[in-house]
């Protein structure tokens, strides 16, 4: 009788909690928006999209069209190193419909479609019964890293839901659509990185070939769009957005602090994050995916506090599978160093996705030996029986 009280105390007390920290998130996220309407990613994502309907899609990344836009919108917001358009063109096109409405109003209506991203997400992804995964919904809501990404009007739940659907399509043996269904991910690739890659090494061909195909469609399309011109405007801008160093604080690079070595350090756990993948295969998709997202987290070059909404998704996905002792507890101490970012920095939350990928080789590798041995058993039991059947001599039947 201990053990369920304790655990209906645990659960009790986690949930007044959660209810608590999203009670304060959501008035940190209107307080915010009260006192400065304008600051946020949205005013861009607009800005952008009426810039392009108003001078072509080939002059999206003209610095001084931004800020003409930005004047035009009264946002008393000056383009400067993190205060510019620099999403790639398809996120742009996804505003343009909201161009129409007053820019309050429009920033509003995306607020609600990425709070149903979320609510797809969680219904997706979310493992246990309804009450543990009631308390993951508040707890989302009222983990940091979600609250500021909505505030910011950032893709991320967006680009959550759809590898969420991802998982939901391929555990229904529906690989063209849940390959079809990461298109999403050129809103914001650096948050599922290495999806499509595991989705090969893990033997989903048919996933991978449509994730493919829709992504370049889509990376075609843009560079029709923006032209020659526009295309090097972009290529320009983005290679300024890895020297600014607000953009490597929250990678490897800030504890390497040499480009060149961090790109082969990142390049060695992007290979090592396939390795792993291909060795659990066995485990499910929803294990395929984690991994994928947590090892693209740590070795992506660019990452931003946000963007560890692609943890707490890799997290939940995780849970829905096998669990080695000790994931509640490991994945509540990724959580906390996350929510803590704040105070203490990026450095304990690159540590504990490294930490999980070794964790997770560990287990993989023991996983294997199991394998082997059972198969070795298994063989020298079968050849015991042979000799034994061949001693008895033919069978007269």
């Amino acid at each position: 009788m201990r053990r369920p009280r304790r655990r209906n105390l645990v659960v009790a007390g986690a949930g007044t909690a959660a209810v608590i920290f999203a009670g304060y998130d959501i008035w940190l996220w209107l307080s915010n928006y009260l006192s400065d309407n304008f600051h946020n990613d949205f005013t861009f994502y607009f800005a952008a999209a009426r810039l392009g309907l108003a001078h072509g899609w080939n002059g999206l990344y003209d610095l001084k069209l931004q800020q003409e836009q930005l004047d035009a919108m009264r946002s008393r917001i000056t383009v400067a190193q993190l205060a510019r358009y620099v999403s790639p063109p398809p996120l742009a096109w996804v505003v343009v419909p909201l161009t129409v409405l007053p820019y309050r109003v429009a920033y509003w209506v995306w607020s609600a479609i990425l709070v149903t991203a979320l609510a797809l997400a969680w219904q997706l992804a979310a493992p246990g019964r309804r009450r543990a995964r009631v308390l993951f919904l508040i707890g989302a809501i009222g983990w940091l890293p979600v609250i500021y990404g909505l505030q910011l009007g950032q893709p991320a739940l967006l680009v959550a839901a759809s590898v969420a659907a991802c998982y939901a399509l391929l555990t229904r043996d529906r690989q063209i659509a849940a390959g079809a269904v990461l298109g999403v991910l050129v809103l914001k690739p650096q948050l599922a990185l290495l999806i499509p890659a595991a989705l090969l090494v893990t033997g989903r061909w048919r996933a991978f070939a449509a994730s493919a195909v829709v992504m370049a469609a889509l990376a075609i399309a843009s560079a029709v769009a923006l032209g020659p011109g526009g295309v090097a405007s972009y290529e320009a801008l983005l290679n300024f957005a890895t020297t600014v160093p607000q953009n490597q604080s929250q990678t490897l690079a800030a504890w390497i602090q040499n480009i060149p070595a961090t790109r082969a350090v990142q390049a060695a756990i992007a290979l090592w994050t396939l390795a792993l993948a291909y060795r659990m295969r066995g485990r499910g998709a929803e294990t395929t995916l984690a991994i994928a997202l947590v090892g693209g987290l740590a070795s992506s070059p660019y990452v931003h506090y946000d963007d560890l909404t692609m943890l707490g998704l890799a997290a939940l996905l995780f849970m829905r599978g096998p669990c080695p002792r000790g994931t509640y507890a490991y994945v509540a101490a990724l959580v906390i160093a996350a929510e803590g970012f704040p105070i203490w920095g990026a450095g304990p939350v690159l540590a504990g996705e490294l930490g999980a990928l070794l964790l997770l080789s560990i287990a993989a590798l023991k996983h294997g030996a199991g394998v082997a041995e059972h198969e070795e058993a298994e063989g020298e039991h079968h050849a015991d029986l042979d000799v034994r059947s061949s001693r008895a001599g033919p069978d007269p039947g």
